[in-house]
Formats: structure tokens, C-alpha cells, sequence
């Protein structure tokens, strides 16, 4: 038996190893259809990646060239930016300016015509107030009363005067006869007197010598009395300049009362409160019947010229000088464009005169560019009848020459 079968279990295994063989052979086929496929598909796939890449490569470059012809472009127009703005600068820190001058009465009183309105235009000379003028008549009146009295009082003194020019002389001459005639009677009075005390005593009485005594010393009272008034009357030039002293005192009392005389014509005058310019009505305060003070605010009265003041940096003053042509641009007008030309640059900064200029010597610095006023004088292309308001923004443009 074991014999028997040992034929047939060769047989099985010659079989096996048969199919082992033809099952290997299937997988080698397998093995290398599938090689073949992966290799036309790496060949394909490395086809699609070849014309991928080119496909790449020609849509990378154009966008470089985009970018480049864009850099080019800005380039370019930064160059020309500038080169047409290296000779010029501009802010906008700028407004309008004028003279805006404040209207104030110079004299008190209730307000009894008032020909004006709000920005209303006025020209010089115009009536615009006009104060009760009854007391300043009253005023008037009295200081002319006043005046005729002080040049009264100097006829006076003129007539007193030419009277002291001959009284006074002649006083100083009558004291002298005076006096020639009190020392003649004391001269006789000596002599009598000498006569009565040289005579025997029997030859003459005691009432003849006291007579003679009596008579010598009265004449010598006589002569002392007017040698005292011809010393008085001797003054003769003091008392002439006296009189010409009260002369030149009622002279300036008249030339007080001239004053006081023209003080109450302006005070009448100033009545009427008259435009001291042409110019329009602006921020009026008064109103008809108020009681008026001197120099209250009434209203402020703005001239017809207007200026640019310009706040440039510090930076920008090197090449600007006075004559540079200007070029304006208005923000409430965009359609107008000004010309006019830089006038004057202010000589310090506009914080070295502001209420509470920069203390820098204590704490920590930082620096800070500083913007100086600069003046520009509107020359051109203000349309006729068109004003600028006082204030608002404008932008210059500086062209250095």
C-alpha cells in the first residue's frame, strides 16, 4: 500500500508544482502589465507635467513684465512730480486777512438815528450813529459865554496896565517932590529950632522953644514918611510887570476857553459818528434808543483789502523771498484761482508771540518744526464785486525764482 501510493502522490505533487509555476507565471504577467501601465502613465503624466510646466513658465513672465512697466510708470511720474514741483511749496495752513477796524463813540448819550444794517457797505465819511446832541449843545453854548468873558477880562487888564505904565511913574515923581519938600520944612524947622535954643533965655519964651522943638521933629517925621513912599514908589517896573503879569493871566485864561471852547465843538461833533473808511458793516452791537458809553464796542467795520496770511514751516523759508509769485486756491470758491506775490515774512515764529510762548530750557525737549506768518498780497483774479471774507482757509502755492 505504501507502494501504491506513492506514484500518485508524485503525481500530485509534479501537479502542484504545475500550478505553482503557471500561478507565478500569472502574477509575472500581472507584475509586468503593471510596470507597463505605470510606465505609460509616469510617460503621460510627465507629458502633461512638461506642457504644464511650459504652460507655467509663459504666464509667470508676463505678470513681471506688468510689474516692471507699472514701476517704470511710477518711476517716471515721480520724476516728473519732481522736477515740476522742486522750485515750489505750498500749506494749508493759511487764511484771509484785512483790517478790521472796531467802531467805538467818543462821547455818551442815547442813540437817536441809526442809517445802518448788518454787512451793510458803507463808504468814508458815511453817517452810521448818531447821538442825542442837546446837552453837548448846552456845552457849547457855555464855553462861548466863558470865552467872551475871559477876553473881557483881558481888555480889562490891557486898560490897567497902560494906567499903571503913566500912574506908577508919576507916583515915583510926586514922592520925590515929597520929599524934597519934607526936607526943605525940616531945613527951616532945624534952623528955627537952632535959633530958639542959641538966643538968650530971656530974649524968648519956653513956648517959642518948645514950638521950634515941636516943628523940627514933625518935619523930621515928615521927611522919614516920605522918603518911606518915595521907596515904595520907586518900585516902578516891578509894579509895570506886575500889571503885564495880569495881562498874560487873563491871555491864558482866553486861550483856556478857546479850548474849552473847541473840546464842546468836537464833543457836538463827535455826536455824529461818521465811517472813518470805506468797508462793510460787521458784528454790529448797538441798536436805536441804547444808552451809549465812550469807547464802547459798537460794531467792527472791515476793509475792502484782504491779504493771505501764511503759515509756512521753518523748512520751506530758505529759498522764499519777498517778490516770489503766489498762486492761490480759495476753499469756499473752488472755480477761483488767485495770483499775487509774497510781501514780507514776519521776523519770529507764531509761537514766540503767542500768549504763552515755549519755555524749552526746562524738562525734556522735543522738536517741533515751526510754522512762521508769511504776508501775500493778492494781485489778480478777484472777480469785480466779489470780496473774500476775513478768515477763511485758503492754499497758496510759492513758485521761487
Amino acid at each position: 500500500m505504501p507502494d501504491a501510493d506513492a506514484p500518485s502522490d508524485r503525481n500530485d505533487d509534479a501537479h502542484r508544482t504545475r500550478d505553482d509555476e503557471h500561478a507565478q507565471d500569472r502574477d509575472e504577467s500581472k507584475e509586468n502589465r503593471n510596470d507597463d501601465d505605470s510606465r505609460d502613465n509616469s510617460e503621460r503624466n510627465s507629458d502633461k507635467d512638461d506642457v504644464n510646466g511650459n504652460s507655467r513658465k509663459k504666464r509667470s513672465k508676463k505678470p513681471l513684465f506688468i510689474l516692471a512697466g507699472v514701476v517704470v510708470v511710477l518711476a517716471i511720474a515721480a520724476f516728473v512730480w519732481w522736477f515740476s514741483t522742486r522750485n515750489q511749496t505750498s500749506t494749508d495752513d493759511a487764511y484771509t486777512d484785512g483790517n478790521s477796524v472796531m467802531i467805538a463813540p467818543k462821547v455818551g448819550g442815547y442813540v437817536v438815528g441809526l442809517p445802518i444794517d448788518d454787512n451793510m457797505y458803507v463808504h468814508k465819511g458815511d453817517v452810521l450813529v448818531e447821538i442825542d446832541p442837546r446837552e453837548y449843545r448846552a456845552q457849547l453854548d457855555r464855553a462861548r459865554a466863558q470865552l467872551g468873558l475871559a477876553e473881557a477880562q483881558v481888555k480889562a487888564a490891557q486898560v490897567q496896565l497902560d494906567i499903571a505904565r503913566v500912574h506908577y511913574p508919576a507916583q515915583y515923581r510926586q514922592a520925590q517932590a515929597q520929599t524934597s519938600a519934607a526936607r526943605a520944612e525940616l531945613r527951616q524947622a532945624q534952623a528955627a529950632y537952632n535959633r530958639q535954643h542959641s538966643v538968650d533965655a530971656r530974649a524968648t519964651s519956653a513956648q517959642n522953644i518948645d514950638a521950634a522943638d515941636a516943628k523940627a521933629a514933625s518935619a523930621r517925621a515928615n521927611v522919614t514918611e516920605a522918603q518911606a513912599q518915595l521907596a515904595s514908589a520907586s518900585l516902578v517896573t516891578q509894579q509895570i510887570r506886575q500889571a503885564v503879569a495880569a495881562l498874560d493871566a487873563r491871555q491864558q485864561e482866553v486861550k483856556q476857553a478857546q479850548a474849552q471852547l473847541e473840546q464842546a465843538q468836537l464833543n457836538l461833533s463827535w455826536c455824529v459818528v461818521r465811517a472813518p473808511a470805506d468797508g462793510w458793516v460787521t458784528q454790529r452791537k448797538v441798536h436805536m434808543g441804547a444808552f451809549l458809553q465812550p469807547g464802547e464796542s459798537l460794531f467792527s467795520l472791515v476793509t475792502p483789502q484782504v491779504w493771505v496770511t501764511a503759515n509756512f514751516k521753518e523748512t520751506d523759508l530758505a529759498r522764499m523771498h519777498p517778490g516770489d509769485k503766489v498762486e492761490i486756491g480759495v476753499d469756499a470758491y473752488p472755480d477761483l484761482t488767485l495770483r499775487g506775490h509774497v510781501d514780507s515774512v514776519q521776523k519770529g515764529s507764531g509761537s514766540r508771540f503767542s500768549a504763552f510762548p515755549a519755555e524749552n530750557a526746562t524738562g525734556n525737549f522735543v522738536k517741533i518744526v515751526q510754522r512762521v506768518p508769511v504776508k501775500i498780497v493778492i494781485d489778480r483774479g478777484l472777480p469785480k464785486g466779489r470780496a473774500l471774507p476775513l478768515g477763511i482757509s485758503v492754499e497758496p502755492t510759492v513758485y521761487f525764482q
